[in-house]
């Protein structure tokens, strides 16, 4: 077993703060905590909480889960949070905007593979799934002034975010600043001694929760903030299921493993650090190989890609989808695997593409076409209003990685 200060050392690193005074004494109360619970033969409580607003989880929730995993190697007891009911209001941290509402039957059907996804990181035999809308469905509005009362409107519109919206006249809902009160009942409700969280639940964890703690005469919570986000597909956001950049852990391992490879390469060295975990030794070493081409891009990304695929889907499942991206990307060949389908009279392309789950909508549907994502044959089709009049079969592509064999009805 690691002592304290390794403990200490390794639970700390990739944390940021914005604030050299407040991670120090982050630091300094996380080594009592750990040396408090090793003379009373207990483990830490931690958990980070992860709100399912979408179906998916993406590769940016794996670097706090990968955080919760060093947790539980050290033997310390892991709470894995599904936001039930705070996804009802939608954290506003990072957002210039305010989110949709949605309703819990949504939510409740988003969050149905939540524990699955992961289990993909995570120790199931060490992990407790827990649900927020388990406590915080039944506070009455009395609860709600009690815990408000502990805070100021200036400290929730002095947030970045708020500010900016406050500044260029965007509305700022009253239910947004329940988030911060939501939250941090979560941690009150789990008698938590440590939440994990990235850089845009600062306020959140260390405001909000600290303080509520505080005021009912609980030991405030250590926050473990991480310093870097993954950035999308796009190279430049954070990854974002709002944004659309995301790689959803569950997608399948040709569909990983040609969205890793859409990422820029200026963005590759970040992926190996935060998802593949490379030491500032190795970080450097790929760095420098890159620079001076002993390595291209082309092959630090196929590598990146097949590593990330065997992590969530293992190795013959990663071998498969090289060999797949290979043969449709590089050489620019057919899958031997394409689907087959049957049409029946002349239907709408759009109306075929939407059926078959090749667009999640005629909407977007019409937009690949627009966009010149969609082929017939090789051939770009032009015409949204187009219709699949077919004498022969025909191969339908739509975007990089989507393709359907169509067949006349004879």
């Amino acid at each position: 077993m690691p002592t304290i200060d390794e403990q200490v050392e390794i639970l700390m690193q990739g944390t940021e703060y914005g604030d050299p005074q407040i991670k120090e004494n982050m630091t300094r109360e996380l080594r009592e905590r750990l040396m408090e619970a090793e003379r009373e033969g207990r483990p830490l409580k931690v958990y980070c909480g992860y709100d399912p607003r979408t179906t998916d989880l993406h590769l940016g929730h794996t670097i706090t889960m990968r955080k919760l995993r060093q947790f539980q190697e050290l033997g310390h007891d892991v709470t894995f949070l599904i936001g039930t009911f705070t996804s009802l209001v939608g954290d506003p941290s990072d957002k210039d905007t305010a989110r949709a509402r949605m309703s819990l039957d949504q939510v409740m059907e988003n969050a149905r593979t939540y524990a699955e996804q992961a289990f993909k990181i995570l120790d199931p035999d060490k992990t407790k799934i827990r649900y927020n809308h388990e406590w915080l469905s039944k506070l009455t509005f009395a609860d709600l002034i009690e815990m408000a009362s502990h805070f100021t409107v200036q400290q929730f519109l002095a947030r970045e975010n708020f500010r900016k919206r406050l500044d260029s006249g965007e509305p700022i809902f009253l239910h947004e600043l329940f988030y911060a009160l939501m939250q941090a009942y979560d941690a009150v409700a789990l008698e938590t001694d440590v939440q994990v969280g990235g850089q845009d639940q600062l306020f959140n964890i260390v405001v909000a929760g600290r303080k509520l703690m505080e005021a009912r005469g609980m030991r405030p919570q250590i926050a473990v903030i991480m310093g870097e986000s993954l950035p999308g597909t796009d190279g430049e956001k954070k990854m974002s299921k709002s944004l659309g950049n995301h790689i959803p852990l569950m997608a399948e391992p040709e569909d990983m493993y040609g969205k890793v490879m859409s990422v820029p390469d200026k963005a590759m060295p970040i992926y190996y650090k935060l998802i593949l975990g490379y030491s500032p030794e190795q970080m450097a070493e790929l760095e420098a190989s890159l620079a001076n081409g002993s390595l291209h891009p082309r092959d630090a990304k196929m590598k990146l890609a097949r590593e990330i695929v065997r992590i969530f889907h293992g190795e013959e499942a990663a071998k498969r989808a090289e060999e797949h991206f290979v043969r449709v990307f590089q050489e620019r060949e057919l899958p031997p695997d394409i689907p087959t389908h049957t049409i029946n009279g002349t239907p709408r392309l759009v109306d075929v593409m939407a059926e078959l789950g090749l667009t999640r909508s005629k909407s977007e549907a019409r937009r690949m076409i627009e966009g010149g994502g969609v082929r017939l044959n090789g051939e770009k089709v032009h015409d949204i209003d187009a219709v699949l009049d077919l004498e022969d079969e025909a191969v339908l592509r739509v975007g990089k990685r989507k393709f359907v064999r169509l067949v006349p009805e004879r």
